[in-house]
């Protein structure tokens, strides 16, 4: 009886190993094709992005009698224009504002150090005992590095002539992708899970489930917390007079799809633009503090509770390290796919460690378990 039990449990794990082996082997190919085609993806993977965001809306319209065709079509046209009401209205706005920006961060950096000077030395000189030399020398080196670099990096993204191109080739590309990919999104959904193995459809189906709840609360959510914030800083710091105020306000609302970087970016740096402008009026640079901390009790109290939720699973440290990782890796494209390999990642790790803990290796064997079926 003995070589019937050796031949069985060496045929699962040879299935076993060959599993891990296709699967390993479907990873390295997808990585290897994100390197070689990482400078024209960001159109296709960007449509697909849309088609994935507006596919619930076209499911709705589907109940509602209209064809696949033609709710895809309502859908993107309506999408189209406002992308284009989106980009003559503001986008100008936007570059004003950006190159303004650039030109005046060398005396911004300069006026803030003196202030800071003046500050230690009339209302803190008593408490602070500073070498006014080395504060001047160090302080100068560290905004002059920070500017240039700052300067240097946002004329690059300005002036270059790629990043222009990519621009234009993902306005005109993305909305054709998406749209065909709206029209067969059921379909193609179908297609690849008629592929799936039939021993393990349902737990890939679950899986499949849980990770496309991830995507859609985070990304979706996300999304929207995004475009209210950023709203929100802006309006506020215009009110205030802010120089600069809408192109910091939405860049905090932009950045803060990563948890907390948004927030602290935009408090930072228009704060530090509100005490060069409005110095030494208190009221002024106490109500840029002020738009900063009611756009964060919004944020926490309002929006994340009833857009994102709790039951994401993405912790804010797996989310920052997988956008880090993935831009560093892939550029822009690997940015738009860090999400959903986050989601899908955080998925099958809970997946794997609910496996474990309910598994011999876990538990253990005991006299009343029924031993595994390699071993029966």
């Amino acid at each position: 009886m003995a070589r019937p039990i050796d031949e069985r449990g060496g045929g699962i794990a040879v299935n076993l190993q060959r599993q891990i082996g296709f699967w390993l082997g479907a990873l390295l190919v997808f990585v290897v094709f994100l390197v070689v085609f990482s400078n024209v993806l960001l159109p296709f993977v960007a449509g697909m992005a849309v088609a994935y965001g507006l596919d619930p809306i076209a499911d709705r319209l589907e109940r509602f009698g209209l064809g696949r065709l033609a709710a895809s079509l309502v859908i993107l046209v309506g999408f189209v224009i406002l992308l284009v009401l989106l980009v003559v209205l503001l986008v100008p706005l936007l570059v004003n504002q950006l190159a303004a920006f650039i030109d005046k961060m060398p005396s911004y950096a300069l006026q803030l150090q003196a202030l800071v000077q003046a500050l230690l030395d009339t209302r803190l000189g008593h408490l602070i005992q500073v070498d006014s030399g080395q504060f001047n020398s160090s302080m100068g080196s560290l905004m002059a590095e920070a500017a240039g670099w700052l300067s240097t990096l946002l004329k690059s993204i300005w002036s270059g002539g790629s990043a222009l191109v990519d621009v234009a080739a993902l306005f005109v590309v993305t909305p054709v992708v998406a749209f065909y990919m709206l029209i067969d999104w059921d379909r193609m959904v179908a297609r690849i899970d008629s592929w799936v193995p039939r021993d393990h459809v349902e737990t890939v189906r679950a899986i499949a489930r849980d990770i496309d709840h991830a995507i859609a609360g985070f990304v979706r959510g996300q999304g929207l917390v995004c475009m209210l914030l950023g709203s929100i800083y802006a309006i506020g710091l215009m009110l205030v007079g802010l120089n600069f105020g809408l192109l910091i306000g939405i860049g905090a609302g932009l950045l803060s799809f990563i948890p907390y970087v948004g927030t602290t970016v935009g408090f930072v740096v228009g704060v530090s633009v509100a005490l060069v402008q409005f110095w030494p009026e208190w009221q002024w640079i106490g109500a840029t503090v002020l738009v900063f901390a009611v756009g964060q009790f919004i944020e926490g109290n309002i929006l994340q509770p009833r857009l994102v939720g709790r039951s994401v699973g993405l912790h804010p440290v797996w989310l920052m390290f997988a956008l880090f990782a993935f831009g560093a890796l892939f550029g822009f494209v690997g940015l738009l796919i860090a999400v959903p390999a986050a989601a899908a990642v955080a998925v099958l790790m809970r997946f794997a460690i609910a496996r474990y803990l309910t598994s011999p290796i876990y538990r253990g064997q005991t006299d009343g378990d029924e031993p595994p079926a390699s071993l029966r």
